[in-house]
């Protein structure tokens, strides 16, 4: 089979979608050998694996109607027989099968905190109301019901494929860092609700020296994040570094108020390190028990916990374990083979 995925999101150096892409497009080479993969985008990108083939851009004005007439063309030149939308998107012209991943329903959800997210607003319904997606792909059950709920789509057109932490998220040991700190790890941006883990940590380091660690892309609607002795603004890390990190931290926090999968908790358990996040349906789904889950807006609850870990109170050891455990249930390889028979019967089902 000739399969091309949506490159879009490897443009961008950072973010969850950047790595569900080039994860997913890694494993599938390594999983399917016989099938070819190509990789195909407007915008220049860097390959995950020299086993991925890089479609050609194309100018004039297939290039700048992509979606309409430059993704088809192409498609079409390489004999693709299904193509992945990665981000939201599939081909305007149902011409071929085709499957899109929809990580979650933030653009309808939180519109004032999505403002790029217009075009996806307004296409994306469209294309999966009228069947343009033949399939589509949510990274949790919490997200497949809320795009059944919310799009009124027959249920067996929404699968949900659990996301995986690379294999080179795993404990680190060696000399521990100079000084104590919790840590977040992901985009700044309104949703992922910093200010109370800020808050939380400022009030816990009136009685604990412990410093506040933040590994991420600045998003420009984040505001600037507020001066403190302690708090340590990293911006984007290299991933290679990232293991390092989760694993030295007392703890991992990630407050976020919405989230289609979260997988910096599930690095972080990956890791070995003890997890503090939110409520929210898909990061409960995805920790199932192994992380301290706590309500996103209750700041108090944040400094006890936080409070317990600086001191040493909580069975750290325990959810560590906990952690390591469940975070073996996931793996790359096993979302390439879901996602596979998921493009198998993408083809099947083409204009059934």
């Amino acid at each position: 089979m000739r399969i091309a995925l949506d490159a879009t999101p490897l443009s961008v150096a950072t973010g969850g979608v950047a790595r569900y892409t080039a994860e997913l497009s890694r494993a599938l080479a390594e999983e399917f050998p016989e099938d070819q993969f190509w990789l195909l985008s407007d915008q220049p990108f860097p390959s995950p694996s020299p086993s991925l083939h890089v479609g050609e851009r194309p100018g004039g004005i297939a290039g700048k109607r992509w979606w309409l007439w430059g993704l088809p063309r192409e498609a079409s030149r390489l004999d693709i027989d299904v193509f992945h939308g990665t981000d939201f998107a599939v081909p305007y012209l149902p011409l071929r099968p085709s499957v899109a991943t929809v990580h979650d329903l933030s653009p309808w959800r939180f519109p004032e905190w999505q403002p790029d997210a217009a075009r996806v607003r307004s296409r994306t319904p469209i294309l999966l109301k009228t069947k343009i997606a033949t399939l589509v792909i949510t990274p949790t059950e919490a997200i497949r019901r809320e795009v059944l709920e919310r799009f009124a789509l027959p249920p067996d057109r929404v699968r949900a494929v659990h996301l995986a932490a690379a294999a080179r998220f795993r404990p680190e040991t060696g000399a521990p860092p100079p000084r104590p700190y919790f840590l977040y790890v992901g985009t700044v941006e309104p949703r992922k609700n910093l200010k109370v883990a800020i808050e939380a940590w400022r009030e816990v380091r009136r009685s604990h020296d412990i410093d506040l660690v933040i590994a991420g892309r600045l998003r420009q609607d984040a505001g600037p994040l507020p001066r403190h002795p302690g708090l340590i603004v990293r911006g984007p890390v290299a991933e290679g570094e990232l293991p390092r990190l989760y694993s030295h931290a007392r703890a991992v926090l990630y407050p976020s108020v919405y989230e289609g999968f979260g997988l910096p908790v599930l690095e972080a358990m990956q890791c070995g390190a003890v997890v503090l996040t939110s409520r929210d349906p898909a990061l409960t789904e995805v920790a199932a028990g192994a992380a301290i889950q706590l309500d996103p807006q209750n700041a108090a609850q944040w400094v006890e916990a936080m409070s317990a870990v600086a001191t040493g109170e909580l069975a750290r050891a325990e959810f560590q374990q906990r952690g390591i455990r469940r975070a073996a249930q996931f793996s790359w390889r096993k979302a390439a083979r879901e996602t596979r028979e998921i493009y198998e019967e993408a083809r099947r089902r083409f204009r059934r």
